[in-house]
């Protein structure tokens, strides 16, 4: 599908006071465009189909330039306010909870101790650290100004443990609320920032406020996080990048949010058609899924068929006006690596588009 693209504007004749207000307007950004999102056009956004044929992309290697400096801790469930591992939707005896989650950080050669740093938040930790990280050894000093990162600073976020439905794991990132988001934001980016080995080799590290200069990414459940971050915390994270995101009904049935959002995350493209029925929010969304995902041939009364899903919602985005990439790769299955090791350079280049860095 080609991009789309906004309508021009004409201006005839004005009288004072509506050109008075016209220019004061123009000096007040919006909610949508905040200091750090210029404007990113729209190439890259609509719907793509890759394979069956795959390769990794040179920018996803290692090209032999400078690296920067990763590191890793952990974080006691039990010291947490928001994600304690206690919730009674859990099943501690069939789905055991971590009692520690790992988190691995890279701040990449590019950056600069004391600026303001963009960020992505990365589910799963460590997932697909590998690949970003060359990435962005990479792409920061690309001298193609169509083919460049800023140096953003990753943290790979590790789960609370298990999977489905009465899990730690569900419990974070299939949930439809701001909990996931207030954790990351609250709790982890404070966390990284005071860590006694990234404080001594980077004594005034910092993180941008500015949400058009934070990012979430992750695949499957991860996927769905990501989305849900920036959905119900906009002010918080607005760049989000999901791969075969669980864009199904795995809430837990006995949690709260249950009787707002009965089916989960499927709200956002069916039920309630969340994207369609709410008001545009500034967010910038990649989504993928693969021709082979989960219960790809479940009928639609299931609200589990991964391919349906995520077709909706990229069709949704799409109708809404959204800046959004939709990839569908053939010969594929949920999560592949083959489709990270093509396109995750693509993706973080066209996710970042339009960032002006503080």
């Amino acid at each position: 599908m080609l991009p789309h693209a906004s309508s021009p504007h004409r201006i005839g004749w004005l009288t004072m006071p509506l050109l008075i207000a016209l220019l004061l307007a123009t000096l007040t950004p919006s909610p949508a465009v905040a200091r750090g999102s210029g404007d990113p056009g729209t190439a890259g956004d609509g719907d793509y189909t890759i394979g069956p044929e795959y390769a990794i992309d040179p920018d996803l290697t290692d090209r032999g330039h400078p690296k920067g400096k990763q590191f890793e801790f952990s974080m006691p469930l039990a010291a947490s306010k928001i994600l304690r591992g206690e919730d009674a939707t859990l099943d501690r005896v069939k789905k055991p909870v971590r009692t520690e989650r790992k988190i691995f950080v890279y701040v990449p050669a590019a950056y600069r101790d004391g600026r303001k740093a963009p960020i992505l938040v990365t589910h799963d930790g460590p997932s697909q650290l590998g690949l970003v990280r060359n990435a962005l050894d990479n792409l920061t000093i690309s001298k193609d100004r169509n083919r460049q990162l800023p140096p953003f600073i990753v943290i790979a976020v590790e789960n609370g443990g298990n999977d489905g439905k009465k899990s730690e794991r569900g419990l974070e990132y299939d949930t439809m609320s701001d909990r996931f988001a207030r954790f990351i934001n609250d709790e982890v980016l404070p966390a990284v920032l005071h860590d006694p080995a990234i404080r001594a080799a980077y004594p005034k590290i910092a993180f941008t406020r500015d949400p058009w200069g934070r990012a979430a990414m992750g695949c499957s459940s991860g996927g769905a996080a990501a989305l849900t971050m920036g959905w119900f915390r906009p002010d918080l994270f607005r760049r989000l990048i999901t791969y075969s995101g669980t864009f199904v009904d795995q809430q837990d049935d006995d949690a709260a949010e249950e009787a707002k959002y009965p089916l989960g995350a499927w709200e956002y493209h069916s039920g309630m058609k969340l994207i369609e029925n709410s008001p545009a929010k500034p967010l910038r969304i990649f989504t993928h899924v693969s021709e082979n995902d989960i219960r790809p041939k479940d009928a639609e009364e299931t609200h589990h068929n991964w391919v349906m899903a995520n077709q909706r919602t990229a069709a949704a985005l799409k109708a809404k006006g959204y800046h959004y990439r939709f990839v569908y790769s053939k010969a594929t299955g949920h999560c592949d690596h083959r489709v990270f090791e093509q396109t995750l350079a693509d993706t973080l280049v066209w996710m970042w588009r339009g960032y002006k860095p503080e």
